[in-house]
């Protein structure tokens, strides 16, 4: 049975939840699930915008029929061959002979490599940035936005009704829940932490190629943004297109503190918690202590983009950091972290090595400051050493009022 909602008049939203799934990209997990979008234009021509995951195909291929109503489906516009939204891409051409694909070059070179089609060259419409295609009542212009998160990746401007359909920006995780526009859920409260997480796992490396997308949006009149993940947005878009502008800059949402602690034993996690009272005590609201050996990295990396303070405290584990600590670190260097203030706690035995190696890999981030003294611990935390956490409280209390 179809399940479909209108857009606009002319314009289907034919997408499908997917609930089951544990791991987004085998990777992030997703305990709310993940929507893909797909949409429909029924103007003088049929316009398909991507389709769908092959775990959702059945659904996907129903709202189309549905939608069609008999008529033929004269393009398929894809503009990111990344197989969460383009699986079902040869199962459609088979379906609809009719249709033609239109893509850039680049995207044309990944359907050859994802799928044994053989398309005649007419059965392609080749686009670059700039062009445009009439269907009627609309003007559909293309729009490149390379490394969005793929190099090949487009989105398309209906000039007509002043619609982005944005590809994988402004995308969140989590299923829909009946309601696909975000001004029916309270956003901010519940899914901004989610389109959060999305962004800084998913796209957050691109953060320069993400600024300049913004750039060619910002001469646009939009009125609303369709992506393929999550809601589509018709109201308060300066909030959303707010929150990429802050994100791909890499600049902190809130002047708070983080802590990731690791801990093998707990005498590590002690000196962490003890840090996270003494900033309380201080006045500092909303700190956040995640243990990395039960938080996914996906997690602390969406915190690490929104606060300004840093704090990882980690034992010295086989001559190096703890693996877990470890692993968090590289991510935030895989991704891009920048502009953050830091501090460092390590432990070790016989030999605590982890505040240095830490600090090594830090370096290349850009931009940051890693607060003196750091503080080192022998097996556990004694007495004495309360008085070196106090000082750390009170360097990070000066870095956020700074």
């Amino acid at each position: 049975m179809h399940n479909t909602q209108n857009v606009t008049s002319d314009l289907v939203w034919l997408g499908a939840n997917d609930r089951r799934l544990a791991l987004f990209e085998n990777v992030y997990p997703i305990p709310n699930g993940i929507s893909y979008n797909s949409y429909l234009l029924l103007d003088e021509k049929t316009v398909l915008f991507d389709t769908v995951d092959a775990a959702v195909r059945q659904q996907f291929f129903e709202n189309l029929q549905f939608a069609l109503n008999g008529r033929s489906l004269d393009y398929i516009v894809i503009h990111h061959m990344e197989p969460d939204h383009c699986a079902e891409l040869a199962a459609l051409l088979q379906q609809h002979t009719e249709t033609t694909v239109v893509c850039n070059v680049q995207t044309k070179k990944m359907i050859e490599q994802f799928f044994d089609l053989n398309l005649p060259t007419e059965k392609y419409l080749p686009i670059k940035e700039g062009d445009s295609l009439n269907t009627g009542r609309h003007t559909l212009n293309f729009v490149a936005a390379p490394m969005v998160h793929w190099p090949e990746v487009m989105m398309t401007y209906d000039a007509t009704d002043k619609i982005l359909f944005s590809a994988d920006a402004f995308g969140t995780f989590g299923a829909l829940n009946g309601n696909i526009f975000a001004d029916e859920v309270p956003f901010e409260s519940t899914h901004l932490y989610e389109a959060r997480r999305y962004y800084t796992n998913i796209v957050g490396k691109y953060g320069p190629q993400v600024q300049n997308v913004l750039k060619k949006a910002g001469a646009l009149d939009i009125a609303m943004i369709c992506p393929l993940h999550g809601f589509v947005w018709r109201k308060d878009l300066d909030f959303i297109i707010g929150k990429y502008a802050k994100w791909s800059a890499y600049e902190p949402e809130d002047k708070e503190v983080v802590i990731a602690y690791g801990s093998i034993y707990g005498n590590t996690a002690n000196a962490a918690e003890i840090l996270a009272t003494k900033l309380a005590e201080r006045g500092v609201r909303n700190v956040r202590v995640y243990d990395v050996s039960v938080t996914h990295p996906s997690y602390i990396i969406s915190e690490a983009f929104r606060v300004s303070a840093l704090v990882f405290a980690a034992p010295t584990y086989n001559a190096g950091i703890f693996v877990n600590t470890d692993n968090l670190l590289r991510e935030l260097t895989a991704h891009n972290l920048q502009n953050r203030t830091i501090a460092l706690m390590d432990n070790g035995t016989w030999a605590p090595l982890a505040a240095k190696q830490m600090a090594d890999e830090i370096a290349k981030w850009k931009n940051c400051t890693v607060l003196e003294p750091k503080v080192s611990l022998k097996s556990a935390l004694k007495k004495e050493q309360i008085a070196e956490i106090e000082v750390l409280a009170d360097a990070l209390v000066q870095a956020l009022r700074g």
